[in-house]
Parts: C-alpha cells; structure tokens; sequence
C-alpha cells in the first residue's frame, strides 16, 4: 500500500494538480481583492450599496441569514464574471499552442510507414 501511494503521489499530474491548488489560491486573493476594491465600489456607484445581510428569517430559536447567502451568490457571480474577462483577455494575449508548434518533421519510421500505406493503396487498385 506504501508503494502504490508512492507511485500515485510521484505522478506528474499529482504535483501539476497541487502546484494549480496553490496559484489558485493565490489567484483567488487577487480576484477577490479586486472585486471587493474595485468593482463592488465600481457597482455600489451606479446601484447604490447593495446589502442583504440584513434579511433573516426567524423559526424557532433558528435564525437562517439567507441574506448574507443572497450577498455570497451576487459576490460569486461578480468575481466568476470577473475571472471569466481575465481569462478571455489572457487567451487573447497568449498564442495558443498550435500557432506556436509548427508541423513536426517525420521521423524516418513515419516516411517508411507512409510509403508502405501508400504501396498497399496501389496494389489494391
């Protein structure tokens, strides 16, 4: 069992995976200090300061903030919209991957094959 989580945690995609975890969350900082500094006062100029955290509803001895989960949702909306421009404007600045790779040159076992095809297509005829 060592052995089999050895193999699993030495895979690439394992440290791709933890290396995207950790930028994630720094990245989230950044969103997220963006849309609170920036786009919700942006927001708050145009619709007024918007606050929900205000409804509650009250059963029993429960108090259910749904209000502060209605700012949650808009704030999430707000920071998804955010980093889907991000994403949109680095795709535009980035060259994507088949514009930087040009054709491979075959190898000399891929010619061969390719003779060999095209060999077998004329004897078919």
């Amino acid at each position: 069992m060592i052995q089999e989580f050895k193999e699993f945690i030495s895979r690439g995609n394992v440290m791709d995976l933890a290396v995207g975890v950790i930028i994630g969350a720094a990245f989230t900082a950044i969103v997220k200090s963006l849309v609170n500094n920036l786009i919700n006062p942006l927001i708050g100029v145009f619709l007024g300061q918007i606050d929900f955290s205000s409804l509650v509803l009250k059963v029993g001895n429960a108090t259910f903030k749904y209000g502060s989960f209605i700012n949650s949702v808009i704030n999430f909306l707000i920071i998804a919209f955010v980093v889907f421009l991000l994403v949109k404007m680095i795709n535009k600045i980035m060259p994507k991957k088949e514009d930087v790779e040009a054709d491979p040159i075959p190898t000399a076992e891929e010619k061969y094959l390719s003779e060999i095809v095209s060999l077998l297509k004329q004897q078919k005829k």
